[in-house]
């Protein structure tokens, strides 16, 4: 019983350092907006637009990390079940 904990704790911390084979998930860059305010005003659409974008692009990004959180936690509880197997074998 004791080794199945530090299997468990050593896939939990194996999720929390992330792994190689993960789904990159990029955060969008902030928008930038002048501290001018003649500049601010003559580029508002563009400015605008970067907002809206960003607000796509940030949504997208949670999707992905909630799926890539998902994800891991599937692939962790597989390496557990593994290892467990594999114990069993070497520990006969």
């Amino acid at each position: 019983m004791q080794r199945n904990r530090c299997v468990l704790v050593i896939v939990y911390l194996m999720f929390l350092a992330g792994g190689a084979l993960s789904e990159t998930c990029l955060a969008p860059p902030r928008p930038f907006v002048p501290n001018d305010p003649q500049a601010a005003q003559e580029y508002a659409d563009l400015i605008r637009n970067d907002f809206e974008a960003y607000i796509q692009d940030i949504q997208s990004y949670f999707r992905c990390l909630d799926d890539e959180r998902a994800r891991a936690f599937q692939e962790a509880r597989e390496v557990s079940e593994e290892y467990g197997r594999f114990l069993g074998l070497v520990e006969r």
